[in-house]
């Protein structure tokens, strides 16, 4: 239960930030954008402090873990990669095109309207 109750004054600090976002229309831009970021690390930091977010927190540590374990591609690799995925939608709109126009010209020729 208190869980829940931490998390509603979550999103009620976020909220507020927003309202204030809105609230502080005649004040300088800065003033207005710090009025939403501190409700959203206020909200941040009592959401830390629930079960859910304890368990948000050890999720996002792990992605993080798994992110460095990923083998990324060279810059060439990517390169190459990103060629073959071009030539191969020049292939198939080529592909395509030849289709339907050939689709074209035989209904042309079935209605009697061939040349």
């Amino acid at each position: 239960m208190a869980d829940k109750i931490k998390l509603g004054l979550a999103v009620v600090l976020v909220v507020a930030g927003i309202f204030g976002y809105y609230y502080l229309s005649e004040h300088a831009l800065v003033l207005r954008v710090l009025a939403v970021m501190g409700g959203l690390v206020l909200a941040a930091a009592v959401a830390w402090t629930t079960a859910p977010g304890k368990q948000f927190f050890a999720f996002s540590q792990d992605s993080w873990s798994e992110t460095r374990k990923v083998v990324w591609p060279t810059r060439k690799e990517t390169f190459q990669t990103t060629a073959v995925v071009f030539a191969m939608v020049v292939v198939m709109a080529l592909f395509l095109w030849a289709v339907d126009a050939s689709l074209m010209w035989m209904v042309k020729l079935l209605m009697g309207r061939g040349e």
